[in-house]
């Protein structure tokens, strides 16, 4: 589906700046920070005074912000994603790639930034002429993020903003992202609760991602919004990592997409797991491994059972 041309089109947070709404979502996401319950953890910390689980200040902990090539293609495009890396999480994934940036808060205790400097940063990747605003992994950060997004807007700021999660998102908080992100595009991770538990820290993950997955599809459907060029203006694009043993419940998974939300929910396979962090120190042997040709065919034979997307994206297999 083709956007409305690029004079006209524009994000759903530029109606929400023009009504005065997007100021009040503001107010109302900081009111879910205290006492926090911006996660299904629903810690209950204020916030205003203390760190909670995801060990996160009022200030935003940026540990990066720059052009990004490497996500899927309608994502990066030709020009790149403006991709803001968020410190700190509120998983603790075993496996995590990223565990330097989301598993070490004390390095990003003071490693802070306000709304005015992230705006300015938002708008200097805008105009590197980067596609969208890309948040990773938002979810503990998401009144700060608001607020910053509500000053770039005010300066000018007009691409897509991604939401790029691990859907461990509480339901009340993405309600108040209606009209503020135009793309979601998150992972789901495991199937099974004992998995969530073991592999992430967290015991109810499919039943609160899964939860979150409604409500991104209630805001943006099954279909996309692109420019000219293919590259996504709205819409939703669900991550599947294939781990080792069958550990994510691709099949699972997908089954449930298309029974509880549609089989034309858009795809991404992915199959670039590799063992890192606590995986990689010689902890939880049953994913010590990449995938093997077998686990990938499988994943791709659920897929054709279950999706219809015509953008589904699978990643090819690498023989390491």
């Amino acid at each position: 589906m083709s956007g409305t041309g690029c004079a006209t089109w524009q994000p759903g947070y530029r109606a929400l700046l023009d009504a005065g709404e997007l100021s009040r979502r503001v107010e109302a996401l900081w009111r879910l920070a205290s006492p926090c319950r911006l996660c299904p953890r629903s810690c209950g910390v204020n916030r205003q005074e203390g760190l909670g689980s995801c060990a996160t200040t009022t200030k935003l902990h940026v540990a990066a912000w720059h052009p990004h090539f490497g996500e899927e293609p309608p994502i990066s495009g030709v020009r790149g994603s403006g991709t803001v890396f968020l410190a700190n999480c509120n998983l603790r994934c075993v496996y995590c790639q990223n565990w330097d940036i989301s598993q070490l808060p004390r390095n990003f205790l003071h490693h802070t930034m306000g709304p005015s400097e992230l705006a300015e940063a938002m708008l200097d990747l805008q105009a590197l002429g980067c596609h969208n605003i890309n948040w990773v992994s938002p979810t503990h950060q998401l009144p700060q993020l608001v607020e910053a997004l509500l000053e770039a807007a005010e300066r000018g700021l007009s691409i897509p903003i991604v939401y790029n999660t691990n859907a461990y998102d509480s339901v009340e908080a993405l309600a108040l992202l209606e009209g503020v992100v135009d793309i979601y595009m998150p992972d789901l991770k495991y199937a099974d609760p004992e998995a969530g538990s073991r592999y992430s820290r967290v015991p109810d993950y499919p039943q609160a991602a899964r939860a979150a997955l409604v409500e991104m599809f209630r805001q943006v459907g099954e279909e996309w919004v692109t420019d000219a060029a293919g590259v996504l203006r709205r819409g939703l694009l669900v991550r599947l990592l294939v781990l080792p043993n069958g550990l994510a419940g691709v099949e699972e998974s997908l089954a449930w997409m298309a029974q509880h939300l549609s089989p034309r929910v858009t795809v991404s396979l992915l199959s670039q797991y590799r063992p890192c962090h606590w995986v990689e120190r010689g902890r939880f042997p049953e994913l010590a491994r990449r995938i093997t040709l077998a686990e990938y065919q499988r994943a791709l034979a659920a897929l054709d059972r279950h999706n219809r997307s015509e953008h589904t994206y699978v990643q090819p297999f690498f023989a390491f």
